[in-house]
């Protein structure tokens, strides 16, 4: 996932990095590649009150990627971290990096995730990979919030496919008029 995530910030840094006065060129690629590290990692280790839900929530679309994300907040401040640590930027401008391309990067992996016509990323690879392969660990929380919905371990398409049959008996039987009555079923 690490490869996908890195082409995703590169077809996101033109302006925020290369075209950037305050990153020197000569640090460009490594930059891009302390943002897709961050973003990355940001996913795996958002804070613990966050991570399930607020992961969940905004790679399903439920939630924007913008700057009242605590998922994008807690990417975006580590990152400006590193760039001042690491490249010497002055806290303004990794602030203002940071702020313009981890919500636009999170948008674009945000929309790709939801496509069905795109493959580069799916909903199941990403909490694999945040996960490590290991159930027991994102995915198993998600299960004990009552996302495991056929009860075999592991959230995946058939507990999607569960969840969404559920909203949309709701809705059939008068739940919910919308789409996000349909969409409800998600997290009850």
């Amino acid at each position: 996932m690490l490869d996908q995530l890195l082409q995703l910030v590169q077809s996101s840094a033109s302006e925020s990095v290369v075209a950037n006065p305050a990153v020197p060129n000569e640090h460009n690629e490594a930059v891009i590649r302390e943002a897709s590290s961050a973003v990355a990692n940001g996913l795996r280790t958002s804070s613990p009150t966050e991570t399930p839900r607020g992961v969940l929530s905004l790679l399903s679309g439920k939630t924007e990627a913008n700057e009242h994300n605590p998922v994008v907040n807690n990417i975006s401040g580590n990152l400006v971290g590193s760039l001042v640590q690491k490249f010497g930027l002055n806290s303004g401008a990794a602030s203002a990096l940071a702020g313009s391309l981890i919500p636009a990067v999170l948008g674009k992996l945000v929309k790709k995730t939801n496509d069905p016509g795109d493959s580069s990323f799916s909903l199941p690879d990403i909490l694999s990979s945040l996960t490590g392969g290991n159930a027991s660990g994102l995915g198993g929380m998600l299960g004990k919030m009552g996302l495991d919905k056929d009860g075999d371990g592991d959230v995946d398409f058939q507990d999607l496919t569960a969840m969404l049959s559920k909203g949309a008996k709701q809705q059939k039987e008068g739940g919910g008029g919308d789409l996000g009555g349909l969409l409800g079923g998600l997290f009850n």
